[in-house]
């Protein structure tokens, strides 16, 4: 039997959801109309954080096929037979049930009762409801916040976790203060499982200083960049937004200071590929972030990262030969000497021998086991 991992997003729109829950029989009917896909060659692991992992364990021959699930906050959005994502997976929305995270959702519970729960379930985010991970006891199960917070699932929740997969030690000791005796790991999804098909040099001309790739939201703080050029007369910074509100008045207040700074976005990963090789340093501003995806992603395409030094995850990726840190009062200085020592740095090579995805596969899979073992003995 085709063995799979289901990564499970917490992405839902619209929120708070309000659907037509189906009857659990009529959904129970549905899934079983609706085969599975036969599972393909080892695909590449391409894509964003979202997808790398789970190609990563397909590519590794941990499993067979993956998925990613989101949810649809309406009937609207509902499209459980799914759509294809890069080669080896497939995208499905399932509808919410009609509560706030941690979500429910009949459709989820009527797969997984047609089809089998998958040897992999791993919950990002906000998660899902108890039932779901009661529902999966015989998966695996992995859990990464992709936040600040180590935890964000009420303890009924998170007392299901296999493996923690956490963005810095510091984590782990939070979820250990919760679940003594949890299995924890610092491997965040995003910048550990990065793919050097996805990002890599393309020769363009530097016609930037300084690229953010961020969602326009505060605690990504976008403020830190601007008054940090504002300190920096004559150079060049490009935006390229995911999603946020924040979008507008950020445009508005850089025009008001004068910043010669382009938006732009939402778009597809390869485009961010080509966008980011237009400038010379990449930053992250924030500090309440979760290990952000786009520290290694930067690198991957030679840029060498400038990164707050409040950033409570992921800092373990700014070293010597990769890009600095630096205060909120030094940014805009050393942002300048960054910018103009960028030629000398080569961070592409450091980022493939340590954080690509084969590094990355191989310490989940010892962790997987682990986790397998430890539920056999409580089991015995």
């Amino acid at each position: 039997m085709a063995t799979r991992i289901i990564a499970v997003s917490d992405f839902c729109d619209p929120t708070p959801p309000t659907p037509t829950s189906p009857a659990p029989d009529a959904a129970r009917a549905f899934w079983r109309a609706t085969p599975l896909p036969h599972p393909g060659p080892r695909p590449d692991v391409v894509g964003g954080y979202l997808e790398r992992l789970p190609l990563a364990c397909v590519a590794a021959g941990l499993v067979d096929s993956a998925e990613v699930w989101r949810f649809a906050g309406d009937d609207a959005r509902h499209d459980p037979v799914g759509v294809k994502g890069p080669e080896g997976l497939i995208y499905r929305t399932l509808r919410a049930d009609g509560h706030s995270a941690p979500y429910g959702s009949v459709d989820a519970l009527a797969h997984i009762a047609v089809h089998g729960a998958p040897k992999i379930l791993c919950v990002w985010g906000l998660g899902v409801n108890e039932a779901l991970l009661e529902a999966c006891a015989d998966s695996v199960i992995v859990y990464n916040s992709i936040d600040a917070p180590a935890l964000r699932l009420p303890p009924e929740v998170s007392r299901h976790v296999d493996l923690f997969l956490t963005g810095a030690e510091w984590q782990s000791d939070e979820i250990r203060a919760r679940h003594p005796d949890a299995l924890c790991a610092v491997l965040p999804i995003g910048p550990d499982f990065a793919s050097d098909r996805t990002f890599f040099p393309t020769g363009a001309a530097k016609d930037y200083d300084v690229v953010y790739v961020a969602a326009t939201q505060p605690y990504k703080r976008h403020d830190l960049l601007l008054d940090a050029l504002a300190r920096l007369p004559g150079r060049r910074a490009l935006c390229v937004v995911g999603y946020g509100h924040m979008t507008g008045d950020l445009r508005a207040e850089g025009e008001r200071r004068g910043l010669q700074i382009d938006w732009v976005g939402p778009v597809d990963h390869g485009e961010v590929n080509r966008l980011i090789n237009r400038a010379k340093v990449g930053v992250v501003c924030g500090v309440d972030d979760g290990a952000p995806a786009i520290l290694t992603e930067y690198m991957l395409a030679g840029l060498p990262v400038l990164a707050n030094a409040g950033l409570v995850c992921g800092r373990q990726y700014i070293r010597p030969d990769t890009g600095r840190v630096a205060s909120e009062a030094e940014f805009a200085q050393v942002l300048g000497e960054l910018i103009d020592s960028a030629h000398t740095y080569d961070p592409r090579p450091v980022v493939q021998r340590n954080w690509t995805w084969p590094h990355s596969v191989k310490k989940l899979a010892d962790l997987l086991d682990h986790a397998r073992q430890r539920k056999k003995e409580v089991y015995a």
